[in-house]
């Protein structure tokens, strides 16, 4: 059976179409300046190359090494700011992101919760098939090939001669597609960015090892604990089928990186993976290794994983790349089956990355000021994979990442049972947990408030 839902797609650039495109009608170009053949022939933008980061710097708070020479220009406050507010003077966003009003939900998890009234769309629903992680690329459909160049801030990517540099008005070389950051034009916060690994190869919605590591190579560059990269897989939230990251700026900590978390294994490259302890979705953490790559490897080996294997998910990256939340989902195969009671349903909140992290957009003045913890943690209890599910996928992630050389020897061969034990000892934990939390929500009154 096809599973779909009906929902509004998030508009994310201004040439975003409710439906697909049916392509340019207009000789000598589209007379949008896209990204497509018609219009790329002469064009120029900035181009920032990084210097490729090999060592991590465990000493000072995890953050990976940089040299302590001064790069050309400052990536995150000049450069990606910078652009974003250029953009944002000239009236490309949607909406002023910047008068949304914001708060922190009294509670223990400090979840957090923003008024953004202009996110909400009154356009015809689509639907939109939630049963199938991967998909093939379709160009007919809207994808960043089809965003007006102005909406692209710089291009992005490894510096040749292993220095950092920035060119502000660099060719566009289509025969080596360059990966681009471009603002989202429905911004959730302020610098919301998108990162398109390689924009003209057209590549579906599906985590690689040379994306992932990208993205890694972003959350370093910006150098600040609240700047973070969030990913969601077809499936979970996921609106377009063009490979993309998200990220944007937010100045307090996501309730997800104050969790607890118990540790399941080391590997041996030195990549830490834990789990989730007292937090309503369940998930993994990752952090450490002895280079980036060990980190980035191990990551998007277990999304390819969860990919190959059909689950949906989402990834947020936090710490400047250092810490890394894997969440696999259900909540729009719960949707699409009708397992969804009809009050969280009525919230139409689409729980992806941002909102699983704890960062709650809510489009009505009503559930802005009503919101609670209590209404936070029940929706998201309804995202997470239940214990059963959860440790048969952590089997096949873990086996995954042991088939796929990042253990060897005996840690190889004894990290399933690492996280059997682990999983072993934290079903007690996790019995308490969700028992306190039912007494709680359950002494709540009134339906579910986020929207």
């Amino acid at each position: 059976m096809m599973l779909k839902i009906k929902r509004v797609p998030t508009v994310v650039s201004n040439y975003q179409k409710e439906e697909g495109e049916e392509g340019s009608r207009r000789g000598g170009g589209c007379g949008r300046n896209c990204l497509q053949n018609c219009c790329l022939q002469g064009a120029r933008l900035p181009l920032y190359t990084f210097k490729k980061v090999d060592r991590i710097n465990t000493e000072q708070k995890d953050v990976f090494e940089h040299d302590k020479s001064e790069p050309p220009v400052a990536f995150l406050n000049s450069l990606l700011f910078g652009e974003w507010e250029d953009r944002m003077q000239r009236g490309l966003f949607r909406y002023d992101v910047t008068t949304c009003e914001t708060k922190v939900i009294p509670g223990r998890n400090g979840f957090i919760a923003q008024l953004n009234e202009g996110r909400h769309l009154k356009k015809r629903p689509t639907e939109f098939r939630v049963d199938k992680v991967l998909q093939p690329f379709d160009g007919n459909k809207f994808n960043f090939t089809k965003v007006g160049q102005e909406e692209i801030l710089f291009q992005f990517g490894e510096s040749e001669d292993g220095e950092v540099k920035f060119f502000p008005d660099a060719t566009i070389d289509a025969e080596n597609s360059p990966s681009v950051v471009a603002i989202n034009v429905s911004p959730i916060e302020y610098g919301h960015v998108l990162l398109i690994p390689r924009v003209l190869d057209c590549l579906p919605q599906r985590i690689d090892r040379d994306s992932f590591l990208l993205a890694l190579h972003m959350a370093s560059e910006a150098g600040d604990p609240y700047f973070r990269l969030g990913y969601n897989s077809l499936g979970a939230f996921a609106t377009i089928n063009h490979l993309h990251f998200q990220a944007y700026y937010l100045t307090v900590p996501f309730p997800i990186e104050k969790a607890s978390t118990k540790k399941i294994s080391t590997l041996d490259d030195g990549v830490k993976i834990s789990e989730l302890v007292n937090y309503p979705v369940r998930g993994l953490f990752f952090e450490g290794g002895n280079a980036l790559q060990d980190l980035s490897n191990t990551v998007s080996d277990a999304c390819i994983c969860l990919q190959e294997n059909n689950i949906p998910y989402n990834v947020l990256i936090a710490d400047c790349g250092n810490h890394i939340f894997l969440l696999p989902q259900c909540y729009a195969e719960k949707q699409a089956l009708g397992e969804v009671s009809s009050e969280l349903l009525d919230t139409q909140v689409n729980p992806a990355v941002w909102e699983i992290s704890g960062h709650m957009v809510l489009k009505r003045k009503k559930d802005y000021e009503e919101a609670s913890e209590e209404n936070a943690w029940r929706l998201l209890a309804e995202v997470s994979l239940s214990e059963e599910r959860f440790q048969e996928v952590n089997a096949l992630i873990f086996e995954a990442i042991s088939y796929s050389g990042n253990c060897s020897g005996t840690d190889s061969e004894n990290v399933l049972e690492d996280a059997i034990v682990e999983h072993q000892s934290l079903e007690e934990v996790n019995a308490i947990n969700e028992n306190s939390h039912s007494a709680m929500v359950t002494g709540s009154q009134g339906c579910l408030v986020l929207q």
